[in-house]
């Protein structure tokens, strides 16, 4: 297949300049999955086309969405639609709007066209369009300077986010620009510089190659500046059932995100979620949540949303945009847009967080008073579950011989949330033994085992189970959380 290369100047032009992708070997993620165009250029009220935003070495176009009244030093999202999306598309569903209005953060949405790629697909694999101040990447990364200037936005809290091609796009602008860039959110996604050619770049999406985290680490290590030593906050979200971008990806992104921090890939724990989906925590060293993969049970190649005005909800659906869980609201959290590590009030955090005991169903929890509080936010996992004006409380209906994250912030009486607690981590008892029969490949999706130089070893137990493949069948037993062993169920 044929490589044009740009014109002096870095832009894209007519004629044999253009790049051009064919479609049907297009080297770009969920193109064979048929995502089809879902609307017209963006011009949704709200919208706003964003020129004279640098020298766009990638010829992308920028909108912008800013809710009313948003006050200078308020936080920005990057948010990067799919291949032959456009930024329209992904403002009407991804539910970034949304949360933009509630939380209180501009949002900037790139754009690319057939002009780049036949299938409107940013091009996470060209290396010249993803690595540090060249092409697509390079034009983003003004993107912000551009609404820094405009919109007043904080240079230390800006986010990117982005669905499959744009997926991609965003692991390699979190390589390339860590000093840029505070979190990212990577859906349906590849782990950063998988693939450097149309080719590869298939090769990735069916079945990335079985590096070992530490390579997966060097890749990123490579791509950022030298002497790099602060990275950003990552959101995985991959659905099961996903044949365009394989699950397989998401757990070669953990490895290369969690090595990049230096953290086990090994979840800190796991949590169940609306939807199908279960989070696996990975803790920095503060235990703070550095990574997080949500895994949504049943769901194909899209990007997970749940339509409502719920606390929890946004989006809207449409193709490739399901209806399983908002994925915005959950990766606003961990960035510590909901406040809950944002931004503190004038309220200390509150001291002394303690489990007082656990049950199969319920967790009870204590802390110390904080002068001039009146009243105190209890958030699981960085939701919210209570609002008491008592130092204790007991968090029900929760699973058994599960592990649940809690921090506290304490309330003044004018309703503003001070500094969240240290995070304490409480265990409730009891657990039901459950049988898995699956090949060793299908293990390593379901995160109940681990592979390394194409073989797979059961989680917890370490236990050999063969070769890592689709043909390699093994029953495990999971007996405690996390831990799972060979055995005849």
């Amino acid at each position: 297949m044929r490589d044009p290369r740009r014109p002096a100047g870095g832009r894209r032009r007519s004629g044999s300049g253009v790049r051009r992708r064919i479609a049907a070997a297009v080297g770009a993620l969920a193109v064979t999955a048929g995502l089809v165009a879902a609307g017209p250029p963006a011009s949704a009220a709200g919208l706003t086309r964003v020129t004279g935003f640098g020298t766009n070495p990638g010829n992308l176009a920028m909108y912008g969405y800013v809710p009313d009244a948003l006050p200078s030093g308020a936080p920005l999202v990057v948010a990067l639609h799919g291949c032959t999306q456009s930024a329209s598309d992904y403002y009407t569903h991804s539910g970034w709007p949304q949360l933009a209005d509630r939380l209180g953060f501009a949002v900037v949405f790139p754009e690319t066209s057939s002009a780049n790629n036949a299938t409107s697909c940013f091009n996470w694999f060209e290396p010249g369009d993803s690595v540090r101040g060249g092409g697509e990447a390079l034009s983003i990364r003004q993107m912000v300077d551009k609404a820094v200037a405009q919109y007043g936005s904080d240079p230390r809290r800006v986010y990117v986010a982005g669905l499959s091609a744009g997926g991609g796009m965003t692991a390699n602008l979190l390589a390339a620009y860590p000093d840029v860039f505070a979190g990212g959110s990577i859906a349906a996604g590849l782990p950063a510089h998988c693939a450097g050619s149309v080719s590869a770049a298939y090769t990735c999406m069916y079945g990335p190659p079985d590096r070992t985290p530490a390579q997966w680490g060097d890749l990123v290590r490579a791509a950022a500046p030298a002497g790099t030593a602060s990275w950003p906050r990552v959101a995985i979200w991959q659905g099961t059932a996903d044949t365009t971008v394989r699950p397989a990806n998401a757990s070669e992104l953990r490895d290369q995100w969690t090595n990049v921090w230096g953290i086990s890939p090994t979840p800190s724990r796991t949590v169940s979620l609306t939807g199908g989906t279960t989070l696996s925590v990975h803790d920095d060293a503060s235990g703070r949540p550095a990574v997080e993969v949500y895994s949504v049970s049943g769901m194909a190649h899209g990007l997970p949303v749940d339509p409502g005005s719920g606390a929890g909800q946004c989006g809207s659906t449409g193709t490739y945009y399901l209806d399983t869980i908002c994925s915005a609201h959950h990766t606003a959290r961990l960035w510590g847009l909901d406040g809950d590590g944002g931004d503190p009030g004038t309220l200390p955090a509150p001291t002394g967080l303690t489990v007082t005991g656990t049950t199969d169903t319920s967790v009870t929890l204590r802390w110390n008073a904080v002068a001039g509080a009146e009243s105190y936010q209890v958030h699981r996992g960085g939701t919210k579950v209570a609002d008491t004006a008592s130092t204790a409380h007991t968090d029900g209906g929760l699973a058994t011989g599960t592990a649940y994250r809690y921090t506290v912030t304490a309330v003044d009486p004018a309703g503003r949330v001070g500094a969240a607690s240290t995070a304490v981590t409480a265990t409730t008892t009891g657990f039901t033994p459950t049988c898995h029969t699956a090949s060793t490949y299908d293990h390593t999706v379901a995160q109940r085992a681990w592979a390394s130089g194409g073989r797979a070893y059961a989680r917890g137990s370490d236990e050999y189970l063969g070769l890592w493949n689709t043909f390699t069948v093994r029953t495990l037993k999971q007996t405690a959380p996390g831990h799972y062993v060979t055995g005849d169920c």
